[in-house]
């Protein structure tokens, strides 16, 4: 892990719900295969959130994780190039979530904006429960503990986010500041070599005496091809470069991506809750039933009515799936009347089962030998431990906690 740059580092995960449907693929875990050949990613199970909210409920648990991580691997999760592993285990999780805790306010936590959203929904649920009211904390410890650089978000979650970065900010602000601090960052930058060294005291010194913006991100950027500093002496050179003290938790960035609006069978948002659902790795013939079986524009009561594409949840599922001719034709046909509904949803059909084949091909070894995910999962788990520990070195030796 050494040589690994941590803020290049993604973190994302999702609680262990079973079987995804092809909402949560386009809305989530194909960004996380775009993202896997640009960045280091970390992609975990969050079964410990999972409890946050079914605590009285965990038969499951197991299985789903299971499920869930098939449809990962077919989707195109590769464990080769990215870490797939289970929150619970990776202790150091819960150990620097109970740390932060410290220092965390509870107005912090009451005024997050999905506390009383969730309580108002999950109403028929006795949410009053200190693991509930803290999850936000749990959250930035998943996201800080691998120092990551960034945390692929939809708009309504940003906010989740921001949380950690303030949790970030206070934690390094209160324990920052480490004996000699000056002399350690001045031995870090000697490490450098001394081109390097003396670029970052210049950039130094033109952001601390002229104001300069430029310098602070053209020493960040210095220091992030460095690759014989250890994280530590990198955080420590990055809080000395903006004149404050060493960096321990480096705050995260939402990584805005545009998650595709997945309609379900019903025209509401595709849900498992609500049975609307396509899965992932669905035989053919269902996926057909159940395209069929799709609701459309109200107003074509008669194959001789025309309608209107945007109030057809059907075309909704063509503009993600099909090509511009494609798109073109159902559009005109729907008005017009030219197409019936029918006629419209036979190319969905098709394309819907073309993606689908190449993901049950790739599940079929994971399906047959199920000891092949416990693999990825155990050596996932074995290699994100090796980076929890080194952010809990730091994080308790600038406690005062090491007791080494």
């Amino acid at each position: 892990m050494g040589s690994e740059d941590a803020g290049s580092r993604v973190l994302s995960g999702m609680r262990p719900t079973g079987r995804l449907h092809i909402g949560q693929y386009h809305g989530v875990v194909k960004n996380w295969v775009a993202l896997q050949h640009q960045h280091q990613c970390y992609f975990f199970v969050a079964d410990w959130h999972a409890l946050t909210t079914g605590y009285d409920d965990t038969g499951e648990i197991e299985q789903h994780t299971f499920d869930m991580v098939v449809d990962w691997l077919a989707a195109g999760v590769d464990p080769a190039v990215a870490v797939i592993f289970i929150q619970s285990k990776v202790p150091e999780h819960a150990e620097l979530h109970l740390l932060l805790s410290m220092i965390t306010p509870v107005s912090w936590l009451e005024r997050a904006p999905s506390y009383k959203d969730m309580q108002a929904r999950l109403n028929d649920r006795e949410l009053a429960t200190h693991g509930f009211l803290g999850y936000p904390v749990l959250q930035s410890a998943d996201i800080l503990i691998y120092r990551a650089g960034g945390v692929p978000v939809g708009a309504d979650q940003v906010a989740h986010v921001e949380l950690c970065r303030e949790i970030a900010r206070r934690f390094n602000h209160l324990y920052g500041r480490e004996p000699n601090f000056e002399s350690h960052c001045e031995a870090a930058a000697r490490k450098m070599g001394r081109k390097a060294s003396r670029l970052y005291r210049d950039l130094r010194k033109a952001f601390l005496e002229q104001g300069d913006g430029e310098a602070v991100a053209r020493g960040r950027a210095l220091l992030a091809e460095q690759r014989n500093l250890s994280s530590g002496d990198r955080e420590r050179l990055l809080g000395y470069l903006e004149g404050g003290g060493r960096i321990i938790l480096p705050e995260p960035e939402a990584l805005l991506n545009e998650q595709a609006k997945v309609p379900g069978l019903d025209g509401e948002k595709m849900s498992k809750s609500y049975r609307n659902s396509i899965y992932l790795r669905e035989a053919p013939d269902t996926v057909a039933h159940k395209v069929r079986g799709m609701k459309t524009d109200p107003a074509r009561v008669r194959r001789s009515d025309p309608g209107e594409p945007g109030n057809c949840p059907v075309y909704s599922l063509h503009q993600i799936y099909s090509d511009p001719a494609t798109l073109e034709w159902a559009a005109d046909g729907c008005r017009s009347a030219g197409i019936g509904c029918v006629d419209c949803k036979l190319p969905l059909i098709d394309a819907i089962n073309a993606e689908q084949a190449v993901m049950i091909e790739r599940a079929r070894p994971f399906e047959e030998q199920p000891d092949l995910v416990r693999c990825v999962l155990q050596e996932g788990s074995e290699k994100a431990r090796g980076a929890a520990r080194e952010t809990l070195d730091e994080v308790r030796a600038s406690m005062g906690i090491a007791h080494q």
